[in-house]
């Protein structure tokens, strides 16, 4: 073996051994995040008859969510970049589990609307935080495999969130005098309160901190990491200016926002809906056949990721997936009312979404400098949340007003072209494809 086989060989282990202490834990928290942010779509289903809740005032809720956490999205991630992931991970968890909590108790519209806004501002900072802490540990050559096994999580959230969400209203109905979608939200914010007190003495901030690697295996991560990538030195003015300032940011955004987001709406909190509209009315059989388009998502999306970082190229492989995501939307119009084929196309919007969302967070931190990501990587997201606060009202005003998904979802996939089009204008070639070198045959 040569020593640059050895030298590989040695990094190859030292970031599979930090990926095994990191991401089964982050992978959990981002299972119950995407649980307790999506448990509403079928809660949903119940309490529009209990609350009299209608299509338009559940599209506000779910929309006000996102504008708590564009309130707070920001400050969060500076807060996290100045005092570290275990605090701020940690408060993120337990109040939005607490919130989650509080939501059983909602009595109308009015108070559906504070409890979604506090949730927004509460988990505010959890997913970029997560983002930007793996940039800590892991170097570019290793990100979008390392992205898409946390993001895998919202992949296994809609393949257990369905039926455990189903089968907790179905069942737990009725006990101590709730209704079901009372206790689905009582369950839900539970483990995040559990999580959060845990992660404060399982993660380390840095690799620096990490008590559980050798001194050998931390200079191995500092001899791969990106030198400048600390940035805890840069003044917070000079970095919100310099980073709000960066046009490519702003483009960066702007696809998340329609490429992303939007498709994530539709994945998110429609589905249940759309599967209902197509026919499937029994609630249990409804939450099984929605986990179904998430198990082929995962693989097709750990396939995409593992494709990318071999090849050393984002922008093609964000654009495919983004592309699948369009025409499964440009389809189901089509096939509403008929289960099978609407599974069909549900699970090639699912595919894209989740391969178009694990290469795009892989992106941003390559063409951003290192004292820029933390406010970088919120404000894409903040834009994101913007996507999220207007894209269930327009879909929930245009099924309220015609009838059906079809105007909604012609419209919603027109945007996400958009968005894949941005990026790939925006992005040359060069930058897209980073200054990393590819890893053949790696397997971290």
């Amino acid at each position: 073996m040569s020593a640059d086989d050895l030298s590989l060989a040695t990094q190859n282990a030292v970031f599979r051994r930090i990926a095994w202490r990191l991401m089964p834990f982050l992978f959990a928290c981002l299972v119950f995040n995407w649980l307790d942010r999506v448990a509403i779509s079928f809660a949903h289903l119940q309490f529009r008859q209990d609350l009299g809740i209608t299509d338009t005032v559940f599209g506000l809720s779910v929309g006000l969510f996102s504008a708590g956490y564009l309130l707070c999205e920001i400050p969060s991630n500076l807060v996290l970049e100045r005092f570290g992931a275990r605090r701020s991970l940690a408060r993120i968890m337990i109040l939005w589990g607490i919130v989650t909590i509080s939501m059983a108790f909602v009595q109308g519209p009015y108070s559906l609307y504070l409890t979604r806004t506090l949730l927004g501002m509460a988990e505010a900072g959890f997913f970029p935080g997560v983002i930007l802490y793996l940039t800590y540990w892991f170097p570019d050559a290793y990100r979008a495999r390392i992205t898409s096994r946390f993001i895998m999580a919202i992949a296994v959230c809609g393949i257990v969130g369905g039926p455990v969400s189903t089968w907790i209203m179905m069942h737990l109905a009725g006990a101590w005098g709730w209704h079901g979608w009372q206790w689905l939200f009582m369950v839900d914010g539970l483990p995040p309160v559990l999580a959060g007190l845990l992660a404060y003495r399982w993660l380390s901030d840095r690799p620096a901190d990490a008590h559980w690697l050798s001194p050998e295996d931390r200079a191995t991560v500092q001899q791969a990491l990106e030198p400048a990538q600390d940035g805890r030195g840069v003044v917070l003015k000079s970095t919100l200016r310099d980073a709000l300032a960066n046009r490519t940011l702003w483009l960066l955004s702007l696809s998340y926002c329609l490429t992303i987001m939007c498709t994530g709406n539709v994945v998110n909190f429609w589905v249940p809906s759309i599967l209902r509209a197509s026919g499937v009315q029994d609630l249990q059989t409804l939450g099984n056949l929605s986990a179904l388009p998430h198990v082929i998502g995962i693989g097709a999306m750990l396939l995409a990721c593992r494709s990318s970082d071999r090849k050393g190229e984002r922008r093609w492989h964000f654009s495919a997936g983004g592309g699948l995501a369009v025409l499964g939307m440009l389809l189901l119009p089509w096939s509403l009312h008929h289960a099978a084929l609407t599974m069909v196309f549900l699970t090639l919007m699912v595919c894209g979404y989740l391969i178009a969302t694990a290469i795009f967070w892989s992106i941003p931190a390559t063409l951003l400098p290192a004292g820029e990501r933390a406010v970088g990587l919120a404000v894409i997201n903040c834009a994101g949340q913007i996507g999220s606060i207007l894209t269930p009202v327009m879909i929930g005003f245009l099924k309220s007003r015609l009838g059906g998904f079809e105007a909604a979802l012609t419209t919603v996939s027109v945007l996400v072209a958009l968005g894949v089009l941005i990026l790939l204008r925006c992005t040359a070639p060069s930058s897209a494809r980073r200054s990393f070198s590819p890893l053949p045959d790696a397997k971290s």
